[in-house]
C-alpha cells in the first residue's frame, strides 16, 4: 500500500518518538534494565533492546530522528506503468509461474525505469 505524499510520520510524531528514545537514553545511563524501561515508557521490550544497542554503540546521537523517510524512487508515471505491468502477471514477463516475488518485481522495475 502506498501512502499519500510519500507516507511516513508527521514531524510532530517523529519528534514525539524521538523524545521517548531520549527518555530511554537517560534511563540507560542510570542503569535501568530494558524491561523496566519498556514498562515505564509504555513501549515494547524489543524496541528498547534495539535502542539500547544503538545507544551503546553511538550514544544519545544514535537515537536521534533521522528525519522524514525518503519519497518513492519511482515517479508517479513509472509507478503507474509498474502497476499495469504487474497486473499482466509474471508469465507475461517470461517467468514460468504466476508468483510475484520481490526479486522479480525488482527486475521488472529495473527494466521499466530505463523505458520511460
Amino acid at each position: 500500500m502506498r501512502y499519500p505524499q510519500g507516507g511516513g510520520l508527521t514531524a510532530e510524531r517523529r519528534t514525539f518518538r524521538e523524545h521517548i528514545r531520549m527518555q530511554a537514553a537517560e534511563l540507560f545511563a542510570l542503569g535501568h534494565d530494558n524491561a523496566a524501561i519498556a514498562k515505564q515508557l509504555r513501549v515494547s521490550v524489543r524496541s528498547v533492546q534495539r535502542w539500547h544497542l544503538a545507544w551503546e554503540h553511538g550514544g544519545t546521537p544514535a537515537l536521534e530522528s533521522k528525519g522524514q523517510a525518503s519519497r518513492p524512487k519511482l515517479s508517479e508515471a513509472l509507478f503507474a506503468v509498474l502497476e499495469q505491468e504487474l497486473a499482466k502477471g509474471p508469465v507475461a514477463h517470461g517467468w514460468p509461474d504466476q508468483t510475484w516475488t520481490l526479486a522479480r518485481i525488482k527486475t521488472l522495475i529495473g527494466a521499466g525505469s530505463t523505458k520511460a
